[in-house]
């Protein structure tokens, strides 16, 4: 069963219950209604023919003197006119006395050779339905008392129930026969409406099947109303732009490795290649097979670092933040780097606070510093200088890498923390950089909540500023 027709049969299941309940409620009230205004009616008559044969309820044997009860109750309008407002029609109405044993005493003509129900066990004024030639009736049993106040008799009176059961049993067919017909429109309806209010989910149905790596861009159209419905639509589309955004990074990881690792690859296989051919020196030999250990030293630091790129983007590295001296750390980089400066002349010179507080993982904090300060060497001239310099701001604590290199071009600087990005191929592959490092920087400063940025001049140098959050001491 799908899923209209399921809240269709539900709500319709749970209305035909709810519209069953008031039905019978209703019949029921009706029924009590038309019973009261019957009881109402058979206490007024009671009251009538009390008061026109001029007998107590307490004077039975007045009663039992009346040739028939009639006398009593039919038409006198030379006496009195206005009683015949009063007066009771007598072929609907049946009037009868009976002794405290049931024997009938008197009754109306209406009543002819037939008699009314007796209730021996009532002792009280009770009404009830009984059975009258065919005919439900509503009668009234009404004792009568002597002087004594012992019963003596009963004063019967029946209305005819006929007009009323007919509209009663109208009313049971109009209920009868319109139920089905109003659950069968309202499971339509129903269905109707909720075919409507799930056509979002239909679209979000669509839209999953038609989806594959080729239109991951697709996204489901938004409801008008800001209900439940929109509310997934919405989470659906978030999800679809993560699962986007995971599937791109996996392309994009797997053609930038594809491709970085294919030249030096083939390099390797060229070169043995060629020493296969045929004998060579042992110099020879030695030259090429230290330069294809170079070759893989640096595709092993390739692979490294976009393993390390490929766990930050999966949000599977949490850093450990720590309160550390930012001196040590800059002190500690220095002394790693500092061979590969060696070898170019370079200088490395240092400004900084003493005792620099900073939030930061000191593993993490490392690599960065590592990071900008390799790439300060590899870009910078012999005999140039890199200069370190810390001070404090109000708010937090600032940190600028400054070399004499060779510099970015100004509408290149968006663009140096993108991975494998280079500003100029040939210099950079001269240098054996990988377009990485920088890209990592990045990274890593954003999962710390370290703000890192760049000020370069072509042909000047380049600045890397490193800004640390600010420190709570008060925790």
């Amino acid at each position: 069963m799908s899923l209209r027709n399921r809240i269709g049969f539900y709500y319709t299941t749970a209305t035909a219950f709810l519209m069953a309940v008031v039905f019978t409620t209703i019949y029921f009230m009706v029924e009590n209604i038309v019973y009261k205004q019957f009881d109402d009616e058979i206490k007024s008559e009671i009251s009538e023919i009390l008061a026109d044969s001029n007998i107590s309820i307490h004077n039975f044997q007045g009663f039992a003197n009346i040739k028939d009860i009639d006398d009593a109750h039919n038409d006198n309008d030379h006496d009195d006119k206005s009683r015949k407002k009063k007066k009771l029609p007598i072929d609907t109405d049946f009037i009868q006395l009976v002794n405290s044993t049931g024997e009938v005493m008197n009754k109306s003509a209406s009543l002819s050779w037939c008699v009314l129900a007796f209730n021996p066990n009532q002792s009280g004024t009770t009404y009830f339905n009984a059975d009258f030639g065919g005919t439900l009736v509503r009668q009234a049993q009404v004792p009568l008392f002597n002087q004594k106040g012992i019963i003596e008799g009963y004063l019967i009176v029946a209305v005819p129930l006929k007009n009323a059961m007919i509209v009663l049993h109208d009313l049971k067919e109009i209920f009868f026969f319109s139920f089905p017909v109003i659950i069968l429109t309202l499971f339509v309806l129903t269905r109707s409406i909720a075919g409507k209010s799930i056509r979002p989910i239909e679209k979000v149905i669509a839209t999953a099947e038609k989806m594959s790596q080729e239109n991951l861009d697709q996204r489901i159209p938004l409801p008008y109303h800001h209900d439940e419905l929109y509310r997934l639509s919405a989470t659906m589309n978030a999800l679809l732009d993560r699962l986007e955004d995971a599937f791109l990074r996996e392309k994009n990881f797997t053609a930038d490795a594809s491709h970085e690792l294919k030249t030096p690859i083939a390099v390797l296989k060229g070169t043995l290649e060629v020493l296969i051919r045929r004998p060579r020196e042992r110099e020879h030999y030695e030259t090429r097979i230290q330069f294809c250990l170079t070759e893989l030293n640096r595709m092993g630091r390739m692979i490294d670092q976009l393993l390390l790129l490929a766990r930050y983007e999966s949000s599977k590295m949490n850093p450990h933040i720590e309160t550390i001296v930012l001196t040590r750390h800059l002190d500690s980089a220095i002394d790693r780097v500092r061979p590969s400066a060696l070898t170019k002349d370079i200088s490395i010179t240092v400004d900084h606070t003493e005792n620099a507080l900073v939030p930061a993982d000191p593993g993490m904090l490392d690599m960065i510093l590592e990071n900008i300060l390799s790439n300060a060497i590899k870009y910078s001239p012999s005999g140039s200088l890199i200069a370190i310099v810390t001070e404090r701001t109000a708010a937090a604590i600032v940190c600028r890498i400054s070399d004499q290199g060779i510099g970015i071009p100004e509408e290149k600087l968006h663009a140096v923390f993108d991975r494998f990005y280079r500003v100029d191929e040939s210099r950079n592959s001269s240098t054996g950089g990988l377009g990485l490092g920088l890209s990592i920087v990045k990274k890593l400063a954003d999962l710390q909540q370290i703000k890192v940025s760049v000020q370069s001049k072509e042909k000047s140098g380049t600045s890397f500023s490193l800004t640390f959050p600010a420190l709570n001491l008060n925790c």
